[in-house]
């Protein structure tokens, strides 16, 4: 990328320049598209020219104020389809903004990065929201003290690796209820419950690489009946493939005996709870401090 080149043929009056964006899915697929009539490679990436993207003036501040603007475009199967934005396929996608010399592509600037944010269909068309890098910092930072875990089976601060033989376990649909129940095949060495609470990944078919949490987990007659918190925003059908991974509920004691994971723990299964808290001293009630996880009378 040459920077200077581009500001001296901004200075110079004439110019030949467009405008082009990158966008990063979470499953890694990268899309390339420009407002200009032929197909540019801007910072490795082929940006489409026929998708009819176009964007609002960009709005930057100094100091911690997000910066934002919006894009809109034109719905196709080759490019941002109607299917994906219903399956949130592009929910928190990465966006790079570009101006480029469109006769020399090496020639360009970043002019904005940051993540889509609420994206709205209607009559063949999406409008997106961009915001800028600043919007994360509006988040909630910080730990809890709760005496269940506060990390997330199977990350940095669990440690625990999930592909280890045991908790995960790749299988077929055999039939599907309603968008949330599934009835599943070669799922027989696991106990019921296993994989409530756990991941829930489709691995083939429109749906694929979706995922829903387990609500319900049991074996029956039938084979092994999976049911779903939320229905999945693309159909699942008999003989797509499905990948299960074993829940956590947090407890301490799940901790130590169903993943022996417990030098791990991030709770603080010892606080005192509300109730305890507030009690008094009773006669003849010893006053130990809380005898339970969660907290207790003394």
């Amino acid at each position: 990328m040459t920077r200077e080149a581009l500001l001296e043929h901004l200075a110079g009056g004439t110019t030949t320049v467009c405008r082009a964006w990158t966008l990063r899915r979470r499953d890694g697929t990268i899309l390339g598209f420009t407002d200009h009539d032929r197909e540019i490679v801007v910072d490795g990436v082929l940006c489409r020219a026929d998708t009819g993207i176009t964007a609002r003036v960009l709005q930057q501040t100094t100091g911690l104020s997000v910066d934002n603007t919006e894009a809109f475009g034109a719905l196709s199967a080759a490019s941002i389809s109607e299917a994906d934005l219903l399956a949130g396929r592009f929910d928190g996608a990465e966006v790079r903004a570009y101006l480029v010399n469109w006769q020399h592509p090496d020639d360009f600037i970043e002019q904005f990065r940051g993540y889509l944010g609420e994206i709205t269909r209607s009559g063949g068309a999406f409008k997106a929201e961009l915001r800028g890098l600043s919007e994360r910092l509006n988040r909630p930072h910080g730990m809890a003290y709760t005496p269940l875990c506060s990390a997330v089976l199977g990350d940095s601060r669990c440690r625990f690796d999930l592909d280890q033989p045991g908790f995960t376990v790749t299988a077929t649909v055999e039939s599907v209820h309603d968008g949330i129940g599934f009835v599943l095949s070669g799922v027989t060495a696991f106990d019921d419950h296993w994989f409530e609470g756990g991941r829930f990944e489709v691995r083939s078919g429109a749906a694929s690489g979706l995922v829903g949490v387990v609500k319900n987990d049991r074996q029956d007659s039938t084979g092994r009946r999976i049911d779903i918190w939320q229905s999945i925003s693309a159909e699942v059908i008999t003989g797509d493939m499905v990948t299960l991974r074993a829940g956590c509920d947090k407890r301490p004691a799940t901790c130590r005996l169903k993943f022996s994971n417990f030098l791990n723990f991030r709770g603080f299964p010892h606080i005192p709870g509300e109730d305890w808290l507030a009690s008094y001293p009773v006669p003849d009630r010893p006053a130990g401090g809380p005898r339970s996880v969660g907290g207790g009378g003394p």
